[in-house]
């Protein structure tokens, strides 16, 4: 009996060629590669997705689901016995078309697919391109663009193949970091006591301050004013946000409280004799 049904649909012509089985065989094809797209997808997100990175999961994703779908229409199409063969060729002859007039849509998805291989940050990192004049932190890195929110809370996108050839500077992909500030003290000053006040109120006053590598201080110049001393300072990554400001406030403090002087910019005038 379920022979006989499928014989008479089998017999029972839409258009052409096109019968209500092949229709019929279609639709299940079409069904279960939905299906299968949304089980593949489902597991990706259960057991692989979490030890990936934001971003390159939700991508991977989208191939997986889109891939499947794409494979289920090919075998659609095979069923009902349509040549693609023409379609392909226009196709082809189009994509080229196409390509030449979205040359940057499809540099910025090469790109993406780079970023993604490569890694050179991933989402939450704090980076800084020095090409743009553009650091905060990466919140994605999308199929065309990336996303970046400035320390101003400003959101800031950008092309990723301009974000893929740009130099990238990652200011948490290290453990520690090293803040630096310069000061100058005058020239009746002693050096040697004024680095030795320094480093006690560096220590007794930072205490996330690295003693390995200890803080280093280096005599940059003799200025015209002033002695300029170079502070360099260790500290580890999470702090990097306030050791600057507290690293100048604890040296102004403590060249203040030594009596050690740090003088304006001064200049000597010479008058001739008539």
């Amino acid at each position: 009996m379920p022979l006989e049904f499928l014989q008479s649909l089998s017999e029972m012509y839409i258009v052409g060629e096109l019968t209500v089985l092949s229709l019929l065989i279609g639709g299940v094809i079409m069904a279960g590669g939905i299906i299968l797209a949304k089980i593949a997808k489902l597991l990706f997100h259960k057991y692989y997705a979490p030890s990936l990175p934001k971003d390159t999961a939700q991508n991977i994703s989208k191939l997986i689901y889109f891939g499947i779908l794409i494979i289920s229409f090919l075998g659609f199409t095979s069923s009902q016995g349509i040549d693609l063969s023409g379609i392909m060729v226009a196709g082809g002859i189009f994509a080229v078309v196409i390509g030449f007039a979205t040359q940057s849509v499809v540099s910025n998805l090469i790109s993406g697919l780079f970023l993604m291989v490569e890694k050179p940050a991933k989402h939450g990192d704090t980076i800084e391109l020095p090409d743009m004049g553009i650091s905060g932190t990466l919140l994605d890195v999308g199929t065309f663009s990336s996303k970046i929110r400035r320390f101003d809370g400003t959101i800031t996108r950008i092309p990723n193949d301009k974000f893929f050839t740009s130099n990238i500077r990652s200011l948490t992909l290290s453990t520690v970091r090293r803040a630096d500030v310069m000061v100058g003290i005058s020239y009746e000053s002693d050096i040697e006591h004024a680095i030795s006040v320094m480093r006690h109120d560096i220590f007794e006053n930072m205490p996330f301050v690295l003693q390995i590598p200890e803080p280093e201080f280096r005599i940059e110049e003799l200025g015209d004013s002033s002695v300029n001393i170079h502070v360099y300072v260790w500290h580890p990554r999470d702090d990097w946000s306030q050791v600057q400001p507290v690293l100048l406030t604890i040296i102004k403090k403590s060249l203040d409280k030594s009596g050690i002087e740090i003088p304006y910019p001064q200049r000597v005038i010479w008058t001739g004799k008539d």
